[in-house]
């Protein structure tokens, strides 16, 4: 995938590392279209603003129509209530699903064949380790996040028949507005966007940004022994 002048769509790329994201693209030559509910709160110099609401299916449309010749998709759009799946609020789960798991699929159906017209592109998934671990006050949120592991999983086998790359991206905690309040050392967004890039370019398919990714990956094979050692 080569990112000088191509086309991007970059969901949720008002803040954040979809923010930092659509400062990279414009940087490294390409034509940046920033997907954001609210488009007065899009910024960056040289990024289009889009009007998308990612759990809204005819938003999902008239973004897709209204942004022509795409070839790289980048699905950073998240949500974060803190729902917990045992006793939280089922309104602010299936939020959580609706944008990871729902609305990835549905950014992703509508643009696929700009995709394809453009020889295949790139699809960029932006998961978390969490994909793979939970935590208590991230159960609603990581459950969301597994499913749009499997997701992404599954867009890569299906959509390998019209050239589409499709690459996961692992990553820890960021140093953003959704763990402001943790106290852990955390990745510098600017940082995660260029390595992720990088890698994009290179064409790989999983991407594991930080050591907390790379660690959590490994422990997979430990099952939930390894995962989870204070219940196994």
């Amino acid at each position: 995938m080569k990112i000088e002048g191509s086309t991007a769509f970059v969901t949720g790329a008002n803040r954040g590392l979809g923010r930092r994201f659509a400062e990279q693209l414009v940087a490294r030559g390409a034509t940046v279209y920033g997907g954001v509910r609210n488009v007065a709160s899009l910024d960056v110099p040289g990024v289009i603003p889009v009007r998308i609401d990612v759990t809204d299916p005819a938003s999902v449309a008239a973004a897709a129509e209204a942004v022509p010749d795409v070839s790289l998709l980048i699905n950073n759009a998240g949500s974060y209530t803190g729902a917990s799946v045992s006793d939280g609020s089922l309104e602010d789960v299936r939020l959580e699903m609706e944008t990871h798991y729902f609305g990835t699929l549905a950014v992703t159906r509508a643009f696929a064949p700009q995709l394809a017209a453009a020889g295949g592109g790139a699809i960029l998934n932006v998961l978390s380790v969490l994909s793979w671990l939970t935590f208590p006050g991230y159960s609603g949120y990581a459950a969301a996040k597994a499913a749009q592991w499997s997701l992404t999983n599954a867009l890569r086998l299906e959509l390998a028949a019209q050239g589409t790359q499709v690459t996961g991206l692992h990553v820890g905690y960021l140093d953003t507005d959704m763990v402001a309040s943790v106290e852990a050392p955390k990745s510098d967004p600017a940082v995660i966007a260029a390595l992720a890039l990088d890698a994009l370019e290179q064409g790989a398919v999983e991407i594991l940004a930080d050591q907390d990714a790379q660690r959590t990956q490994a422990d997979l094979a430990g099952g939930v022994a390894k995962l989870f050692p204070a219940i196994a």
